[in-house]
C-alpha cells in the first residue's frame, strides 16, 4: 500500500515541480536569445513564471544581462523539489547531496529542451515549412547551437545534417553526466 502511494506521490512531485522547472528555465534561455515576447508561447511562460521572479527581481539585479533572479528561482525550485523527493522516498537528508543533485538534474532538464527543440524544429520544417509561433520561438532558442554547427558541416545536397550533428553531441554529453555526478559525489562526500 505504501509503494503505490510513494510511486503516486512521486509522479506528482516529479510532473508538477518538471513542469515549472521547465517554464522557469525556458524564460531564462528565451531571455536570452532575446526571444520576441509577443509570441503566445513566450507570453504564456512569463504570466506564469511572473509571480515568483518579480519580488526576486526586486532583491536580485541582473548582471551583465543574466537574469539572476530567474537562476536563482531555479536552483530554489530544485531544492524544494529534491527536498520533497527525499521525503516520500524517505533517504537521508544531506544538503550538499541535494544541492548537486538538483544542479546536475538542471544540466540534464537544459540538455533535454534542446534535444527536443531541435527535434521538432527539424519535425516542423518537413511538416510544416512556414513559420508559426512554435517554429519561430524553438528557431531563436536553438539558433546558437545550431549555427556553429552549420559552420562547421554545410548543407550537403540541399540537405541540412547540423541538427544531426548537434542532437549527438548533446546526447554524448547527457551519456557523460551520471559519471560526472558521481565524480562529484566521491569528490565532495
Amino acid at each position: 500500500m505504501g509503494g503505490y502511494f510513494t510511486d503516486a506521490g512521486v509522479f506528482l512531485v516529479d510532473t508538477l515541480f518538471g513542469l515549472y522547472l521547465l517554464a522557469v528555465l525556458l524564460r531564462f534561455l528565451l531571455q536570452g536569445v532575446r526571444a520576441d515576447f509577443s509570441n503566445p508561447i513566450a507570453h504564456f511562460l512569463v504570466v506564469v513564471t511572473n509571480p515568483p521572479l518579480k519580488p526576486l527581481r526586486r532583491l536580485i539585479p541582473g548582471l551583465y544581462g543574466i537574469d539572476l533572479a530567474s537562476v536563482v528561482l531555479l536552483l530554489l525550485i530544485e531544492i524544494i523539489y529534491q527536498l520533497v523527493l527525499t521525503a516520500l522516498l524517505g533517504q537521508p537528508l544531506v544538503f550538499g547531496a541535494l544541492l548537486v543533485r538538483g544542479v546536475f538534474h538542471l544540466l540534464n532538464l537544459l540538455l533535454n529542451v534542446y534535444l527536443f527543440s531541435i527535434l521538432i524544429v527539424v519535425v516542423l520544417s518537413w511538416v510544416s515549412p512556414y513559420p508559426n509561433a512554435l517554429s519561430q520561438l524553438l528557431g531563436r532558442l536553438t539558433g546558437p547551437l545550431l549555427r556553429p554547427a552549420r559552420r562547421w558541416l554545410p548543407p550537403l545536397g540541399g540537405l541540412d545534417l547540423s541538427p544531426m550533428l548537434v542532437m549527438i553531441a548533446i546526447v554524448l554529453v547527457q551519456m557523460a553526466l551520471p559519471y560526472l555526478q558521481r565524480a562529484t559525489f566521491e569528490l565532495l562526500f
